[in-house]
């Protein structure tokens, strides 16, 4: 229990390496992306020629995609799963990315290293779809000899999921929306200008119905995915055997969730999800190597739920199948969702 009862603060040498205006302007993004350059210079406290040159510095480094940030369940979609695949034979990850492909359902695929070797989040717009399709690719990757574990998500307390525009495409919204919600979604810091060109509506039509958006819920934030990999990220899912103890435990894992560096380049911990089903637990989080990851993420955590009889199966990210990873840096203690198991502990 020794790591768990020093606490948890340590720093990420990753962040290092990006001076503290560029990891203010990458918090700034991923707060806003629609964010002025005129507000995001004065912001970071820097002239607008040089957060000009800074940001599209950045943009290409980090191959930065401006991504809104959608509520799931206010367009009716209420089927989010993620799934835990393990091979038994080599698979074939580009015939997989295409029986992936061939459905709106699976939002994010991820291969990756360590004692599993994909997850993949889902929705769908019914229960049924969903089941569907989970059963129907658990018959395609058979012949891989596939550990496929579903579990649903029931609350996320840190971080998103990026959607696909092939099931943006399928939600009943107004077509006007639809069509902005796509826009954005390949850019979500296009200009009112290039909204009303590819969508043909008025800009001032645009500007209202984006509005309505934002009020309606539909859109929560607009935000940011660094794609080019700059840490090594760790994925685990965790199942419990809860003991008396484990809303203790609990409050104390959720310190190390909101444990961060001062305006990292991006955020420790990017997704915790409570689950239901097979597991009860996804984390995503980034760190500076394998090592520190399987340390600071792993064996802390079995450390920490030791009493709660841990099983936690974990891999570092390697190739991204299909979708956008929420990499972004946001104030996690700020953003953090919590959530209480039982009643008795305040």
């Amino acid at each position: 229990m020794a790591m768990a009862q020093q606490g948890y603060d340590f720093h990420s040498a990753f962040n290092d390496t990006y001076s503290i205006v560029a990891r203010k302007i990458l918090r700034l993004l991923s707060e806003n992306s629609r964010i002025s350059i005129t507000k995001l210079a004065e912001k970071a406290g820097i002239s607008r020629v040089t957060a000009k040159k800074k940001l599209s510095g950045l943009e290409k480094e980090l191959q930065i995609a401006y991504v809104p940030e959608i509520n799931e369940e206010a367009l009716g979609l209420n089927s989010m799963h993620l799934i835990f695949v393990k091979f038994s034979k080599e698979p074939d990850y580009d015939k997989i990315k295409s029986l992936l492909l061939a459905s709106y359902i699976p939002q994010l695929a991820v291969a990756v290293k360590g004692t599993f070797d994909l997850f993949i989040y889902a929705n769908a717009l019914s229960s049924t779809e969903y089941a569907h399709w989970d059963k129907s690719m658990q018959i395609l990757l058979s012949d891989y000899g596939a550990l496929w574990r579903t579990s649903e998500v029931v609350h996320r307390q840190l971080g998103f999921f990026p959607l696909r525009n092939e099931i943006l495409d399928l939600v009943k919204i107004k077509p006007k929306y639809k069509a902005l919600l796509k826009v954005l979604n390949e850019n979500a810091r296009a200009t009112f200008q290039e909204i009303s060109r590819k969508t043909g509506m008025h800009f001032n039509t645009v500007a209202y119905n984006l509005s309505s958006l934002e009020k309606q819920g539909i859109i929560k934030s607009y935000t940011i995915s660094i794609q080019k990999p700059i840490a090594t990220l760790m994925a685990f899912f965790s199942k419990y055997s809860p003991s008396p103890n484990y809303e203790a435990h609990s409050a104390s894992a959720r310190k190390a969730f909101t444990s961060d560096d001062e305006y990292p380049v991006i955020s420790r911990y990017l997704i915790t999800a409570p689950l239901v089903g097979s597991f009860d637990f996804f984390t995503l989080g980034a760190f500076d190597n394998e090592k520190i990851a399987y340390a600071r993420d792993v064996l802390y955590h079995k450390q920490l739920f030791k009493q709660d009889k841990i099983q936690i199966y974990y891999g570092t990210v390697e190739r991204v199948l299909l979708g956008k990873l929420p990499v972004r840096s946001v104030d996690t203690k700020a953003t953090y969702k919590l959530i209480r198991w039982t009643t008795e502990l305040k």
